[in-house]
């Protein structure tokens, strides 16, 4: 096995002074060993990783990591900064940064040897080494195990030496096997009493860093104050489950994870305090007393534990506000419903294209299918989206009452959603339902259980009790209001022309394109839905949806031109971007526009936003109309007025590239920015370069 660090993946003087121009420079070091096949396929990959959550560490150090189809083997680069860059952590710019790299496949064995580098990371000798050490060869061997922070110090490295040196996965891996064991045979300091016990579980989503940093973290604050702390790390090379006795034993429980933990019934009836990774990383003390706090006034989990939001949509932690909450519950039912609506609406625009306007008048396939003829395929068609758009309602109360409560939340949740539509409340009885089927399992959960029933809670207490908690609410209680509320909004759609249908369609383009995928943006997208969801939309439902999607189109197509008549204005990796983001408009993907917005937001989401408006209400003028709920170009024959279609979008995009292109014209150049360096190609590894997000 080659190295995973050697001195040429080292950059002692790191110039980079943002986080993107850093992973950059070490990922050009990569490129040249060929440890990476494809710069800008991994540094979008890196990217993508970034935005799920920073990488910064307290302590000065950044982590920017992933897995990915474009590299050849588990690499590592580093870089020190003198200057410091920003990593998003809270206490400043981090001055050690690695780039951590994974292929799509790696095995267990290098992923153990990438932990361990975590694991170090936590040592405030190894650091302090790496800040100290004068030779990149020195540095590669360092990180590699194969010196000590002490050698370093003491001057008894020679960078000859480390660029010969040669690490193995028994010497680099050894931390993290002896962990468990180090933290089971710490004792308080009062040798006669038994010290507190506490499991752990850590894991984020690439399960290579913040895993077994949060792990480290927490077990040198439980030797510290006198606790055994035995950590479980579900990471990329998979987990070993803690030993039963040993879980049955602990006084409390610390889950730190920002990925479902696996099996976690374990560990019900403790107490438990359930947070994200980085906090098990940055504050593991403070998550230590206050899990023995709640030993000692007796607060413990039921069999789905429900303290803090459920991991299933957690990107954040326990501080989260009550609003950040529900907007992550809500679309939580979103992500889950929207491939039903697409398969579902679909299916049911080709049966309209196959077999005509009056396909819905069709008798069921069953009875009558005729192989050779359009019609029956087109009924066929039209059926089976009409059976899939059944499920939208159900689908979404199902999974806001899954985001709030995990599986327990399932059964009301989808109860509550097929009574709103038997009430005809439709999606707004589906919303209200999810809510409460959420809200009425985290209230059953909170009721202190006899140990005896807590093993038939899941299967049997917490369906049957909520499901008729939430049956009852629906049919007696609030599905009538609801119903009403929804017919009221379906006639105020229909009713919907002239002026007050081309400001519904601005406003419906203005959030297509401000976030660009966000949650503003998939509102617009669900109003949308919600309207054509049923098997013979109204025109005014129609409209709307054709509205959403060319202005969802707008924003990457305009990205792409701009970047087509002014290249001189972008990167070369905004160039290339926007060849990408040609293929991602035409498709109905607005998120092909995120690189550029977030390069430059200022200048790209308002001309986006403008474009989008324009797009939005030229359509409602133009009376588009759309059956199908996604498709982008490749739909056209299924909309109304398609020519006059194309012609808003058109227009959109025309007003949104001109938009961006005057804008970043009028800024003053600097040093380093695109304007100024239109023809800048790869230079030497280390060197500075301007990235797209």
């Amino acid at each position: 096995m080659s190295d995973m660090i050697t001195a040429e993946l080292v950059d002692l003087d790191l110039s980079a002074t943002t986080k993107e121009a850093a992973a950059r420079a070490l990922a050009e070091r990569m490129v040249a060993l060929g440890r990476v096949t494809d710069l800008e396929g991994f540094l979008a990959d890196v990217a993508a990783r970034e935005a799920q959550m920073p990488t910064g560490l307290d302590g000065g150090i950044g982590i920017p990591h992933c897995r990915s189809a474009h590299v050849t083997e588990p690499t590592l680069a580093f870089g020190r900064s003198a200057a410091g860059i920003d990593f998003g952590a809270a206490d400043g710019p981090a001055d050690l940064i690695f780039l951590i790299a994974a292929p799509a496949g790696a095995d267990d064995a290098h992923l153990t040897i990438l932990s361990s580098l975590a694991r170090q990371l936590m040592n405030a000798e190894f650091t302090g080494a790496l800040r100290s050490v004068g030779g990149a060869g020195t540095a590669a061997a360092l990180i590699r195990g194969d010196v000590t922070p002490g050698d370093v110090e003491a001057g008894e490295a020679s960078s000859d030496s480390a660029d010969s040196a040669q690490p193995t996965a028994d010497s680099v891996a050894a931390p993290v096997v002896a962990s468990a064991d180090a933290a089971t045979d710490t004792t308080a300091p009062d040798a006669g009493a038994r010290p507190f016990r506490i499991v752990a579980v850590t894991s984020c989503p690439t399960g290579i860093a913040h895993t077994y940093m949060a792990a480290e973290s927490l077990e040198n604050a439980g030797r510290e104050a006198g606790v055994e702390l035995v950590v479980e790390t579900q990471g990329s090379a998979g987990f070993t489950r803690l030993d039963p006795a040993v879980v049955a034993a602990a006084d409390g429980v610390i889950f730190a994870h920002d990925v479902p933990v696996r099996d976690k019934d374990r560990f019900a009836g403790k107490p438990t305090v359930d947070v994200g990774v980085k906090a098990g990383i940055n504050r593991p003390a403070e998550l230590i007393a206050e899990v023995r706090e709640k030993a000692a006034r007796g607060e413990v989990t039921a069999a789905a534990p429900a303290s803090g939001s459920t991991p299933v949509e957690r990107s954040g932690d326990s501080t989260e506000g009550y609003g950040t909450k529900l907007r992550k519950w809500l679309m939580s039912g979103v992500s889950y419903m929207v491939p039903f609506v697409a398969a579902g609406g679909l299916l049911i625009a080709l049966g309209f294209a196959i077999g005509g306007y009056k396909i819905n008048k069709a008798p069921s396939v069953m009875d009558h299918f005729i192989w050779t003829q359009a019609d029956s395929w087109g009924a066929l068609l039209f059926q089976i989206g009409g059976v899939a758009f059944g499920f939208l309602v159900p689908v979404l109360a199902g999974y806001i009452a899954y985001g709030m409560a995990d599986r327990p939340g399932l059964v009301p949740g989808f109860v509550g959603g097929a009574i709103s539509l038997t009430i005809n409340a439709g999606f707004l009885g589906g919303l209200a339902a999810g809510l409460i089927a959420g809200g009425v399992v985290l209230g059953i959960q909170k009721v202190r259980i006899p140990a005896a029933l807590r093993g038939i809670m899941p299967v049997v207490v917490i369906p049957l009790i909520s499901s008729a908690i939430v049956g009852f609410l629906m049919f007696v209680v609030i599905g009538k209001p609801i119903a009403s509320a929804q017919k009221g909004l379906t006639d105020w759609l229909n009713g919907l022309t002239g002026t007050n249908a081309i400001l519904l369609g601005a406003l419906l383009g203005l959030m297509m394109c401000f976030d660009l995928g966000g949650p503003v943006n998939k509102v617009a997208y669900t109003f949308a839905t919600a309207g054509i969801a049923v098997s013979n939309p109204s025109d005014s439902a129609m409209k709307i949806m054709a509205a959403v999607m060319a202005a969802g189109m707008v924003p990457p197509l305009a990205m792409a031109l701009a970047t087509t008549v002014r290249g001189k204005l972008f990167t070369p990796t905004e160039r290339e971007n926007g060849k990408a983001a040609w293929v991602l408009g035409i498709s109905f993907i607005s998120e092909g526009a995120i690189p550029f917005a977030a390069a430059d937001p200022l200048r790209v989401i308002p001309s986006a936003m403008v474009g989008g408006a324009i797009t939005g209400s030229l359509s409602m003028t133009f009376d588009a109309t759309l059956r199908a709920p996604h498709g982008g170009i490749f739909v056209v024959p299924l909309i109304g007025n398609p020519l006059l279609y194309l012609v808003a979008i058109a227009a959109g995009v025309c007003v949104s590239t001109a938009m961006v292109v005057v804008l970043k014209g009028l800024r003053k150049p600097a040093a380093g920015t695109p304007a100024s360096e239109p023809g800048e190609t790869a230079a030497a590894p280390g060197a500075k370069q301007p990235v797209a997000a």
